[in-house]
């Protein structure tokens, strides 16, 4: 009988990927594929360690599926991701039920790895940050058929001084243009219709391995393939040239849509980060960003608590969020994290003022996006659409180009009898509007 294995994916869409690699040689390998936790004979969890909530979830879904080895037919259990690269060792001595650990570079033994760990081995590898990215895997698709993420490079460069991505993943590695435009053709011959290219810092690409960043030439090959919506995450700020905007704002099957997380905008705070450029930079970047792809919509991610971060260094990034009016914006307070150096710095932030600090930036992003989406109501846009709500009757749901799947808002409208397909592109009428999201009518 084959043996069944269920995967749980945990963290970024970066992981994601890991995991759809791992569900695709592990199918190749003659291994079954099962959703339901219950059926596994064996459970690989592929982890985050990003952050302490991260960290937090990914443990509390290991001793879940512990339980299963004592309550079902589990017979093996694997940890992966970036939880084993960091705690590998502990993880296997504090917690007997797993049978092996294993870091994101070792994601291309899994099915030799699972094989050992019903052989009664406790593999524990965890050495090697490097995955060949090189050629096209084989991946079992875990998003909607009409949309996939395409990792275009792995690891990280920056050393931004709360992060412990370098340590786990690696310095940075891009792919080639050559396998990227591959990956690409085989996910639309699939039926996928939008591309989203992800990597700990995109705007990086090229640069180790062409000796300059090459981001807009690949945007411009990817565009000529003929995805309907390709959409760029995690951009670094200070790796935008004046082609890659260019690029972004000429192809019409770019989305119009930069994912830029700054973190902070107050000068000292940016240098203690260890993070490029200053707030004049950021402020010139987001103006000729505007000015130069028309309908843009802006989304960036910002710390509050970090060491050091006062009351007139949270003012100042409070009065920027309230100036610049970004579209999208989420905020995470710090987390001292093991071995970055943050971890070390004095001056630190009591929880209760992160959290009021978090409260107050997020109450001011809800009504920024409340009156932006106000200003939509009696105009039809365009929606990708994702689906249909169970059991609401002629109810859909999909996205515009200034939304990303699973992470930003959805336009939710009613159809008629006809109703619409997924993946399928209509025009929808505005006729409410939420904080983070819009109600319309179909009218094609």
């Amino acid at each position: 009988m084959a043996v069944k294995v269920g995967v749980i994916s945990l963290g970024c869409p970066k992981n994601l990927v890991d995991t759809e690699i791992m569900l695709g040689l592990l199918s190749d390998a003659g291994y079954v594929i099962t959703p339901e936790a219950a059926d596994a004979d064996v459970m690989v969890i592929n982890t985050c360690g990003f952050i302490t909530p991260a960290k937090e979830e990914a443990v509390g879904a290991i001793l879940e599926a512990a339980r299963l080895k004592e309550e079902g037919r589990l017979k093996a259990l694997l940890v992966a991701g970036c939880l084993a690269k960091r705690y590998g060792g502990e993880l296997l001595a504090e917690i007997p039920e797993i049978d092996g650990v294993f870091s994101p570079g070792e994601i291309g033994s899994v099915a030799i790895l699972v094989e050992k760990a019903l052989a009664g081995e406790r593999p524990k590898a965890v050495e090697s940050p490097e995955y060949d990215y090189s050629r096209v895997a084989p991946r079992l698709l875990t998003t909607p058929a009409h949309w996939a993420y395409i990792k275009i490079a792995e690891g990280c460069n920056n050393r931004c001084a709360y992060c412990a991505i370098p340590g786990i993943r690696g310095g940075y590695r891009s792919r080639p243009v050559e396998v990227l435009e591959e990956e690409a053709a085989g996910l639309l011959k699939r039926g996928v219709r939008e591309i989203i290219l992800v990597a700990q810092d995109t705007t990086a690409y090229g640069a180790d391995l062409y000796g300059r960043p090459r981001l807009a030439g690949l945007l411009e090959r990817l565009a000529a393939l003929g995805p309907s919506w390709i959409r760029v995450m995690y951009c670094y700020p200070t790796g935008f040239t004046p082609e890659l905007i260019r690029v972004m704002g000429r192809e019409e099957n770019i989305c119009r849509y930069v994912d830029l997380p700054l973190q902070h905008i107050n000068d000292g705070i940016l240098k203690k980060m260890n993070r490029r450029g200053t707030s004049e930079d950021i402020r010139r970047l987001i103006a000729g960003l505007r000015d130069s792809i028309p309908g843009l919509t802006l989304r960036t991610t910002f710390m509050v608590g970090f060491p050091g971060e006062g009351e007139a260094e949270f003012e100042e990034l409070y009065r920027f969020v309230e100036e610049t009016r970004f579209e999208r914006m989420g905020v995470f307070k710090f987390s001292p994290e093991e071995g970055t150096p943050a971890a070390e710095m004095a001056d630190t932030v009591p929880e209760e003022v992160k959290e009021y600090r978090y409260n107050s930036l997020m109450s001011l992003q809800k009504e920024i996006s409340r009156r932006r989406n106000s200003g939509k109501v009696n105009t039809c846009v365009r929606v990708m659409v994702d689906g249909k709500r169970p059991g609401r009757g002629n109810l859909y749901y999909g996205r515009t180009e200034g939304d990303a799947p699973e992470i930003d808002g959805s336009v939710l409208f009613s159809a008629g009898p006809g109703g619409a397909a997924a993946g399928e592109f209509v025009s929808v009428r505005i006729t409410r509007a939420f904080d983070y999201g819009l109600r319309g009518v179909l009218v094609r």
